[in-house]
């Protein structure tokens, strides 16, 4: 799977984990350089409080454009490690 904003493959992996209709890249697959983190945070109830990232590319910004949980609850710890994409981000194989 890739994630791709802006013309770039920002992550790209074959080991993504599908949760809620959304692939969870891990966190080893992102391309650190294109992310930068946000101070937004949000709360599932079943799995925990949501960190961000903002997204830049050449130039562009795509605000809080991706989330991870840090310390997932018990029924999404196989997302731990992992981050997740929105705002017009494509996820394509």
């Amino acid at each position: 799977m890739k994630a791709i904003w802006n013309n770039k493959v920002i992550a790209q992996s074959d080991q993504t984990v599908v949760v809620e209709n959304n692939h969870y890249f891990p966190k080893s697959a992102i391309n650190q350089q294109f992310f930068k983190e946000s101070d937004k945070n949000t709360s599932c109830p079943w799995k925990g409080t949501a960190s961000y990232y903002t997204i830049e590319v050449d130039g562009k910004t795509n605000t809080d454009a991706a989330w991870y949980y840090p310390n997932p609850k018990n029924a999404a710890k196989e997302i731990e490690g992992h981050v997740a994409f929105w705002k017009g981000v494509q996820v394509v194989e």
